[in-house]
């Protein structure tokens, strides 16, 4: 029967091609523009790590003075130094990284490439682990390497392959800021996006392309980059390289493999900001948060506004095209009001004719769909040339290639309700005797 039905909405397309021209044409323009913007906020507020983000945190606690502070204020986004070596030494979690990003200057081996600048992220050893970034040659240093302050980096696959044309470079040594380090590790590709442990140098379209053991950065006084606050007398002042211990500049991530343990390291911060109440360094009440990864991303509010803005006027376009699509089709489906009774007389149902013409109407909105995705990919491509940070991103996956054409047949059907019902109350007797 299907088959059937399938036949009699080609030939029915077919005797109408202005008319089936237009509907295809209005669900195509809708499903272009809602798909276009729809995979973009879907690469953007997509899950970074998955499978891993439901058990990573970033915990917060709250080191400030009374001044200016309102009650019920979130803490600071970042750790003092202090604070972020305590709660890392006090190993309370499965994994846990401190970290601060920057750039360092490099001196290739090779006279042929001039110095140049990279980005570089100062952590700890569990860092790779728990973020799951592969190697493609060699391993991330030790907990011993971090507390010897060790010379050592792990390096970029792109950094690699412009010092070394991608051999393994594990043992040879890099020239950083003016000092040798060893190199330990060469990741593969890996850039998580968005650069959620680190949304201070950037949410999109950044990567760092060597790693270097926190306490080995700090011993070089390597500079840092990114966000710094401070509160009462603290700034750094002149002549000191980084920010005074009342200043937040470091971020700290923690792996909890369970919600129990998270529970128990919620409890665990309170306690430690009670503790270092009592000890004069906390002015306030324990003011804690502990937000998993896409807690995180979402409180950030990584996804630009106007990509939000963007997706609902496109779906509002949409709609508007579903109504053009309604008053088409039902024009369509009244003209053929005498085929229709014809069949009625003969015995076909309601039903029977309700189920023709949403077929019909989903043959309409497959097509329909095939030009959506067309237009979508014209789309993505318009947006990979905005200069904006997240624009090589815009990439259709085969998740929304089948939300393109799901939503097609969707709204299609959608559209098409109206108009079959109305043809289907036509009274079979009555159309007959007028004609």
């Amino acid at each position: 029967m299907f088959g059937y039905y399938l036949d009699l909405a080609l030939r029915s397309l077919k005797r109408n091609r202005a008319l089936t021209a237009l509907m295809v044409l209005a669900i195509a323009l809708g499903i272009g523009a809602s798909m276009t913007t729809l995979t973009v906020l879907h690469v953007l507020s997509g899950d970074p790590l998955p499978g891993r983000s439901g058990t990573l945190y970033y915990p917060q606690v709250d080191p400030r003075d009374n001044s200016g502070i309102m009650p019920g204020k979130e803490p600071p986004m970042q750790l003092t130094e202090i604070d972020g070596f305590n709660l890392l030494h006090a190993r309370r979690a499965d994994r846990q990284a401190l970290m601060t990003g920057g750039a360092v200057p490099i001196q290739p081996d090779s006279a042929a490439i001039d110095p140049f600048y990279v980005e570089a992220r100062y952590t700890t050893t569990d860092f790779f682990a728990m973020f799951g970034a592969p190697f493609r040659y060699g391993r991330g240093w030790s907990a011993a390497d971090d507390e010897a302050k060790a010379r050592e980096v792990v390096i970029s696959s792109e950094l690699n392959e412009r010092l070394f044309g991608g051999a393994n470079s594990v043992g040879r040594t890099l020239l950083v800021a003016g000092s040798l380090l060893r190199i330990v590790g060469v990741l593969d590709d890996w850039t998580p996006s968005p650069h959620f442990y680190d949304l201070n140098t950037g949410s999109y379209g950044y990567a760092e392309q060597v790693f270097i053991p926190l306490q080995t950065m700090l011993d070089m006084h390597l500079d840092h980059n990114g966000s710094t606050d401070c509160w009462g007398n603290g700034t750094g002042g002149v002549g000191t390289i980084y920010p005074a211990p009342s200043c937040v500049w470091m971020q700290f991530w923690v792996q909890l493999d369970t919600p129990a343990k998270a529970a128990d390291y919620r409890e665990f911060l309170v306690h430690y900001s009670g503790q270092q109440k009592a000890l004069g360094r906390f002015m306030k009440a324990p003011n804690v948060r502990l937000r998993n990864l896409m807690q995180w991303l979402a409180y950030q509010q990584v996804v630009p506004d106007d990509v939000r803005l963007q997706a609902g006027m496109a779906f509002g376009f949409l709609l508007v095209c579903l109504v053009n699509t309604v008053g088409l089709m039902l024009a369509k489906f009244l003209r053929r009001a005498n085929e229709l009774s014809v069949r009625r007389a003969l015995g076909a149902s309601r039903r029977a004719l309700f189920a023709q013409l949403l077929i019909e109407s989903g043959v309409v909105g497959l097509t329909g769909g095939m030009g959506g995705l067309l237009l979508a990919l014209l789309g993505l491509w318009v947006v990979r040339q905005r200069p904006s940070d997240y624009a090589a991103l815009a990439h259709l996956d085969p998740a929304m290639l089948l939300t393109t054409f799901l939503l097609a047949l969707g709204a299609s059907l959608l559209a098409g309700l109206l108009p079959a019902w109305r043809a289907c109350q036509v009274a079979p007797a009555l159309q007959l005797k007028s004609n």
